[in-house]
């Protein structure tokens, strides 16, 4: 492997090819003219499958309720039809005999004719392969597509022909699906493409294929027989791959194509070379080993679910294991989380790797469910095999974190402390300032090609510094909320942030920049210099970046609402000054950056509070312009089939903001449309890593110190996109898929946060790294998200019952209690009353729902010196709710302002 440095000089150079900003869409030279491929259309249900004569392999594959979709890449079959294109229906395959050499075999890598084997009513098709895998295979492999109990299956027959046992250390089968967004415009990328989200749950794994648009229907891709889903493997781009190597694809990987992947029953050959240096895969790696003569079905079976809602309910219909688990697979050790279960076989064992890990205890039954109270125990990943009696085997992989109070404190120490720097000679007055951080070296980052990672601005710089100040929003600090003012007095207004004229407000894209005739001597002549991304002083202080203005008005939104809330916290300036800030960062915005507030912004839901903070404190004039300006936006969202476009040609973090506007201005269509576009990327799943993990795969190139196109664990856009999926559910509570998606996102968002208390920027999904990448680069953006949307729920399922997430429940006779223990004990939502409650100030210790009366009643913390009152509001989110009135405190602002105590002070909510 290449050293760090050399690696991303060598991907970047590689991958980045044109600056942030221009589509990937951009003008083409005309591709060549080729020949088309024949095929053969064959129906199977509700399926129709086109199948290449030559090669029998897979050439389409459409619902018959919409056929003139393809959840496969039909449409450029004539481009990929050649060697080293893979396609559904081809085969990976590393064996070795005993004292052999690991030997790889791959039948699309140079393709040989096939031999056609005899069909009937079930076989659809059927070949002998084994001359296209190439010469010395000692194995002969047959293929067969057929129509197993009304369902299209792809079997593969290994037989070892052989005098010798075979060791098969890599058994992959690709799955190519449509996830190409190369020369298609947005509206023709959710028409069209599709994205693949994997349960890697060894024989209860499945694929889940979902349509950009997130309509239905959505196809699930099952084991076959025992096939398990031990890892899902991604096929090396052929010019990037190690030469020699076998498993490759030609298609190229980019921003607008993630690649494709292998569904790899078998992986230990794997482990035994390109992983031998990763952390560990989501299963044990194993091999199987056929003696002479003996053979080995292995398969998947393609089922049509009716909308992405439905998918558990048809796994359960094509007797697959399914779990569910509350609030998803991310357990602080002082939260019992539940765990469902449903199969046809009763489960026999249920062990954790690491032994003691997670403790498992079977409690009632609900509805056909199996039910475990889950307890973690100690710190990081963790994994459950549950084994049924018919021998089934399911994993499902969990994160264990420390209680969230402590992962928060941890954080606000972290970034205070040691990424603080605070170095008065330093030549880009960056000083006091929280910069990025490279854990693996235990430094700051005070210089970075990627000069933005250094300059406190745009996302991969600012990431730490909007973290440390999320931090502060519902568990501040006094001496971290110091060094924040200092930051912002002293860096952000006047360096990062035109402090005066006409420019007033407007922010810069990096305060580091790369000028050896300014600052002769400074950079590190081991790095590469060269690439676009190291801006010149005049590009680094551009203003027309709208993606930065979002992390100004954060820090500015933060202090005004610690100054409001907490007397005496914040001593620099009084909250106007601050508010006033976060207002003329928005309208600067609109003013010098004006091109990408065409687009949603990260983070920039806070624009919406900002506007809502301006007219609670009769800021009349300000909230009237402010209110105009983003008008004008959602206006033009209003009139977009798909209102969330961003600089890349597809993305996942504008639609949060578009979604914000389109519900403030009553825009609910649009608001629907964005919606069901996030549950299209964004999916429920039994596995920490992948439920609620909005798809991204392009940022390390930008925030990371392993910069390559890989599926990112966690990368901002989870916890962000959690975001709008929470206010969704919030509108209409029977809608619990929403819940979910949205918690596994939201609590997705603090894995990230290591026992120090450092953020990574997203976790290396591909099985050669299985880790965090060592920089802060973007991650502040998603522990906004967290921080911003931490909040306890507590729901009445209508299977499942009573359930609380992000709290321990109690049930009594008349009433169910829940503690809080989110990252923030200072929201609530009582989903039977449509009731959402919010704290500015103070925290809810227990809350109480009784549902024949529907009061709702709340213990608050004592007192604290910066905290002597709450700040209560209560909201009714559902049509026909019931609104509230309270027993205690005096009208503020809208809210309520109630004293606290030395004690704790109970509050009582009634309905009327």
């Amino acid at each position: 492997m290449l050293p760090p440095r050399m690696l991303r000089v060598s991907l970047l150079a590689l991958a980045i090819a044109t600056p942030l900003g221009v589509m990937a869409q951009d003008a083409q030279p005309p591709k060549p003219v080729y020949q088309p491929i024949a095929t053969t259309a064959v129906r199977v249900a509700n399926l129709q499958l086109l199948l290449r004569n030559d090669t029998q392999t897979l050439a389409g594959l459409s619902p018959l309720a919409d056929p003139t979709f393809d959840f496969v890449p039909g449409k450029r079959e004539p481009e990929r039809q050649g060697d080293g294109y893979n396609h559904v229906g081809d085969i990976n395959l590393r064996l070795r005999t005993p004292g052999g050499e690991w030997r790889d075999y791959a039948s699309a890598h140079r393709r040989k004719a096939i031999t056609l084997l005899p069909t009937n009513a079930t076989t659809l098709a059927a070949a002998d392969i084994t001359a296209s895998l190439g010469d010395g295979l000692p194995l002969r492999v047959e293929r067969r597509w057929l129509n197993v109990g009304g369902s299209p299956v792809l079997r593969f027959t290994l037989v070892n022909t052989s005098p010798t046992p075979v060791e098969i250390g890599v058994l992959g089968m690709p799955m190519v699906f449509d996830n190409i967004i190369d020369d298609r415009t947005l509206e023709q990328a959710h028409a069209e493409a599709s994205f693949v989200d994997p349960y890697i749950g060894r024989d209860a794994g499945y694929l889940q294929v979902t349509r950009l648009s997130g309509k239905g229907p959505a196809l699930l891709v099952l084991p076959e027989g025992h096939s398990p889903l031990e890892a899902y493997v991604p096929l090396p781009q052929d010019r990037a791959a190690p030469r020699g190597t076998t498993f490759t694809e030609k298609s190229p990987r980019s921003q607008t194509s993630e690649g494709f992947y292998d569904w790899t029953i078998a992986s230990k050959g794997y482990a035994d070379k390109e992983w031998s240096k990763a952390g560990p895969q989501w299963n044990a790696p194993t091999s199987i080993t056929l003696a002479p003569g003996e053979r080995r079905d292995v398969g998947v079976r393609f089922v049509q679910s009716p909308d992405i809602r439905g998918i558990e309910t048809t796994l359960a219909a094509q007797h697959r294991p399914v779990a569910v688990g509350i609030p998803g697979y991310v357990v602080p050790t002082d939260l019992t989380a539940a765990l469902f279960l449903k199969y046809g076989s009763k489960v026999a064992r249920i062990e954790s790797f690491p032994a003691g890990a997670l403790i498992a205890t079977p409690t009632a039954a609900a509805k056909g469910w199996a039910r475990y109270d889950v307890q973690a125990r100690g710190w990081g990943p963790a994994r459950l095999s549950i084994t049924y009696a018919d021998g089934m085997v399911q994993t499902i992989s969990y994160d264990i974190t420390k209680p969230l109070d402590q992962v928060m404190a941890d954080i606000g120490h972290f970034t205070t402390t040691k990424q603080w720097y605070d170095d008065k000679t330093d030549p880009f007055h960056r000083a006091p300032a929280i910069l990025s951080y490279d854990k693996e070296a235990g430094k700051i980052l005070t210089q970075e090609p990627r000069v933005w990672i250094s300059g406190m601005s745009d996302e991969g710089g600012a990431g730490s510094w909007v973290a440390a100040m999320m931090k502060q929003l519902d568990n501040p600090d006094a001496a971290e909320v110091a060094k924040l003012e200092a930051l912002v007095d002293e860096t952000v207004v006047g360096t990062l942030q035109i402090a005066s004229g006409d420019h007033a407000g407007a922010v810069k894209k990096s305060i580091f920049y790369y000028d050896p005739k300014e600052h002769p001597g400074y950079y590190d002549p081991t790095e590469n210099w060269r690439n676009w991304t190291s801006w010149s002083h005049k590009d680094a202080d551009d203003l027309g970046r709208a993606y930065n203005y979002p992390h100004v008005a954060i820090g500015h939104w933060v202090l005004y609402r610690l100054a409001r809330n907490h007397p005496g916290l914040v001593t620099r300036h009084d909250w106007r000054w601050y508010l006033d800030h976060a207002y003329t960062t928005v309208t600067a915005m609109m003013r010098d950056a004006p091109y990408y507030t065409q687009f949603g912004l990260m983070e920039g839901d806070v624009f919406v509070d900002i506007l809502k903070d301006l007219k609670r404190e009769g800021m009349t004039a300000e909230a009237t312009n402010m209110e105009a300006l983003m008008k004008g936006r959602a206006d033009h969202w209003k009139t977009l089939q798909y209102p969330f476009g961003s600089e890349m040609a597809w993305d996942s973090t504008g639609q949060p903001e578009v979604y914000a506007w389109m519900r403030y201005f009553g825009y609910q269509p649009q608001a629907d449309t964005t919606r069901e576009a996030i549950l299209g990327y964004d999916p429920t799943i039994p596995s920490w890593g992948y439920n609620g993990n909005a798809r991204r795969y392009w940022d390390f190139l930008y925030g990371g110190k392993y910069p390559r196109i890989e599926r990112q664990i966690h990368h901002y856009g989870s916890a962000l996109n959690a975001v709008p999926l929470f206010d969704a559910y919030r509108a209409n509570p029977a809608d619990t898929h929403l819940l979910r998606v949205a918690y596994g996102g939201m609590m997705g968002g603090i894995t990230n946060i290591d026992r120090d208390g450092f953020g990574s920027a997203a976790f290396h999904s591909w099985p050669d790294r299985m880790g965090w990448d060592p920089y802060t680069g973007d991650y502040g953006m998603g522990f906004f998200g967290h921080a911003y949307a931490a909040a306890t729920y507590l729901v009445e399922d209508p299977t499942f019952g009573w359930l609380a997430y992000g709290g321990n429940l109690t049930k009594a006779a008349d009433s169910v209690s829940v503690v809080p223990k989110d990252g923030a004990r200072a929201r609530l939502f009582v989903a039977p009353a449509g009731t959402w409650i919010t704290l500015e100030a103070g925290k809810i210790a227990t809350a109480r729902y009784t549902p024949k009366t529907g009061t709702i009643t709340l213990t608050l913390d004592p007192a604290t010196a910066a905290t002597p009152a709450a700040r209560l509001f209560v909201e009714t989110t559902t049509k026909g709710g019931r609104a509230y009135t309270t027993d205690a405190g005096t009208d503020t602002r809208g809210g309520r302002t109630i004293p606290l105590s030395a004690g704790q002070t109970t509050v009582t909510l009634t309905p009327h």
